[in-house]
């Protein structure tokens, strides 16, 4: 898990992105498609080590798959959000809400 039990933000980001992508997500897509949700930059290294470590962690599994011609047949690692990362992903939404529950009213003016 991330510090303090929970997920970092980045893996977040990273696991919603991957969910969200569905079949269609492998390194260079899950970068694009995070960078124009959140307006920044994010650095190719630290995606890909991220998506390892979640790999190492089980909230993910990858597989490699042959790609088109475009990347000179070089494979594809395409991931997936395994159900002990989606459970994962349940438990943080749930502490993000709790901690978030009753402060609109700080953040609105």
């Amino acid at each position: 898990m991330g510090r303090g039990g929970y997920l970092g933000e980045f893996e977040q980001m990273l696991l919603l992105t991957v969910l969200r992508l569905g079949e269609d997500a492998y390194g260079v897509r899950i970068m694009a498609d995070l960078e124009e949700r959140i307006g920044r930059r994010v650095a190719r290294g630290s995606v890909y080590v991220t998506l390892d470590r979640l790999e190492e962690k089980g909230w993910i599994v990858s597989e490699s798959v042959p790609s088109a011609s475009d990347r000179g047949g070089r494979p594809r690692r395409v991931v997936r959000v395994t159900p002990k990362g989606v459970g994962e992903l349940r438990k943080s939404r749930e502490a993000l809400l709790t901690l978030w529950d009753g402060l609109e009213h700080a953040l609105d003016g």
